[in-house]
C-alpha cells in the first residue's frame, strides 16, 4: 500500500550555500617592466618605419605635382600661341579676338 508519508524519505541534508568570492587577481594581462619597455621600442620602431614611408610617399607625390604644375603651365603657354596665330590667319573672327586676352589676364 502507497502511503504519502513524508517521514519514510528523510530529506538530504542541507548546506550552507557556497558564495563565489570574486577573484582578487586583475582580467587584464600586465607586462613587466622589461617586457613592456620593448613592447614599447617594438611600437616607437613601427611607428617611425609608418612614418617614413608615409614621408617618402608623400615627397613623391610633390615631386609628381610639380612636374604636372610644369607640363600645365608647358599646355597653358602652348595654348595661349595656337590662339595668336588662329587670329593672325583668321582676323575677321571677332569671337575669338578677346581671348587671348582673356587668357593671359587669368595668370
Amino acid at each position: 500500500m502507497c502511503t504519502n508519508r513524508v517521514d519514510e524519505f528523510p530529506s538530504p541534508p542541507s548546506f550552507p550555500a557556497k558564495r563565489k568570492i570574486p577573484s582578487k587577481k586583475p582580467k587584464v594581462q600586465v607586462l613587466g617592466f622589461s617586457s613592456r619597455r620593448r613592447w614599447e621600442e617594438d611600437e616607437g620602431k613601427d611607428m617611425e618605419l609608418k612614418n617614413l614611408k608615409l614621408y617618402l610617399e608623400n615627397q613623391s607625390i610633390v615631386e609628381e605635382n610639380e612636374k604636372l604644375r610644369k607640363k600645365a603651365n608647358l599646355l597653358h603657354q602652348e595654348n595661349l600661341a595656337l590662339i595668336s596665330e588662329f587670329q593672325k590667319k583668321f582676323p575677321h573672327f571677332d569671337r575669338f579676338s578677346s581671348t587671348p586676352l582673356l587668357l593671359h589676364n587669368k595668370q
